[in-house]
């Protein structure tokens, strides 16, 4: 048997919920009536698409979950999906490029919707260096299971328990916002890791941030890096590969952090 197809009040009630929404307050966020948005989900209007697509937007629908709301509704999907190597997106994957080139000598990556590598700059490489289980470098990487992985980078972070605690949480609030099954099966994975050893569950001393980041502090052969992120998206992508694509940029805390990059990048650096 063939699970009966959802209707889109059954999208609409579904993510109102995970934005834990009353109809009156979305129907208040959307400026359309209490009454025709419980109408719409109840199956007794059907909106137009440019309504549908002003609902979804009002909700944060990622523009992955769009496109079945719209064959709900008996519309045409809207929303592309192609690989950054399509021509058409020969653009956005030069902006990317630049960025990351731009960023050296500090490190900073391209990740999907899945945490999966997408490109580096050179500054990443040197971070590298005694990652025990190789295959954790072999593509499709993931950047999150190299970081929490105990054969991984994870020996090699000072702060692990702090970080590991962030990621985590960065995890889990993406899973909130997305339903998305592999992310779910990823923070089971992490989860289950050894906990972090007495040396690992405290952040250097020395620090002090004004509790306003949470650093990531790595051991290197030429010392403790200290590094903060950023993260930067597409501002308004109508295709779903954008739409989930991020470039994480890590900037020294200190002194000593950017003065180690600039050394790693001046062995790196060709000729």
């Amino acid at each position: 048997m063939t699970p009966a197809a959802r209707s889109l009040g059954d999208y609409l009630r579904e993510w109102r919920q995970r934005r834990h929404l009353s109809q009156l307050d979305f129907a208040l966020e959307a400026d359309i009536s209490q009454r025709h948005l419980s109408f719409i989900e109840s199956g007794r209007a059907t909106p137009s698409r440019e309504m549908l697509l002003h609902l979804a937007e009002r909700l944060g629908v990622p523009l992955r979950e769009r496109n079945p709301m719209l064959l709900a509704a008996g519309f045409a999907p809207v929303f592309a999906e192609r690989s950054l190597d399509d021509p058409a997106l020969a653009p956005a994957r030069q902006a990317v490029d630049m960025v990351l080139k731009g960023h050296e000598p500090f490190p900073a990556l391209a990740v999907d919707r899945h945490w999966t590598l997408i490109a580096a700059n050179a500054a990443v490489a040197p971070l590298l260096t005694g990652v025990a289980d190789a295959a954790l470098l072999e593509p499709p990487v993931n950047v999150l299971r190299l970081s929490l992985h105990p054969q991984g980078m994870a020996p090699k972070i000072i702060n692990l328990a702090e970080w590991r605690t962030h990621l985590l949480e960065r995890l889990h609030q993406q899973i909130s916002s997305t339903r998305d099954r592999v992310l779910a099966g990823l923070l089971t994975e992490l989860s289950a890791y050894p906990e972090p050893s007495a040396r690992r569950n405290k952040p250097s001393p020395e620090r002090d941030y004004g509790g306003i980041v949470v650093p990531l502090e790595l051991e290197t052969e030429k010392g403790i890096l200290s590094l903060f992120s950023t993260v930067t998206v597409f501002g308004t992508p109508v295709d779903i590969t954008l739409s989930e694509l991020a470039v994480e940029s890590f900037f020294p805390a200190n002194a000593e952090t950017a003065s180690i990059l600039k050394e790693f990048a001046d062995v790196t650096k060709p000729g």
